[in-house]
């Protein structure tokens, strides 16, 4: 798991952990567990904490140095989402079983994600870009980059 920048994102704003569970709708120590990386972060819950702090989540979970500002709140398209993984597949001539393989994940799951069938599962979705390069927050359709 990547070192995550929530803390010092929450001490940014001056908030608490409390805080920021109750915009989430989430109990404290659930926050407090991904806030110091001992249990993965919901993709959906990355991109709400992204769209509190108005940025963008390679930085927030440490793939990335560079902090952009993103306003805009995230709409999740499933279907764009699909297309992206599949085209980055499809760029470095990766069959999905060998992608799999790879990564150590299930390819059927992954083509489920790629069909826009389902939210990908954020573990999946960074070792995908930690491993191909690529932006969760294009993947996401945060960015156009």
């Amino acid at each position: 798991m990547f070192e995550n920048k929530l803390e010092e994102l929450k001490e940014e704003k001056n908030l608490k952990s409390k805080d920021i569970s109750k915009y989430l709708n989430v109990h404290e120590s659930t926050y407090s567990e991904w806030e110091h990386s001992k249990i993965p972060i919901p993709t959906k819950r990355l991109i709400e904490l992204a769209d509190f702090y108005h940025i963008n989540i390679d930085y927030m979970i440490g793939l990335s140095k560079n902090k952009i500002t993103i306003d805009k709140a995230t709409v999740i398209d499933l279907k764009l989402i699909g297309e992206r993984l599949k085209t980055t597949r499809k760029k470095l001539n990766l069959s999905l079983r060998n992608l799999g393989n790879e990564l150590n994940f299930s390819f059927s799951a992954f083509a489920s994600y790629e069909r826009g069938e389902k939210l990908i599962n954020s573990e999946i979705l960074i070792s995908f870009c930690e491993a191909t390069g690529v932006s969760i927050d294009w993947i996401l359709g945060r960015t156009d980059y």
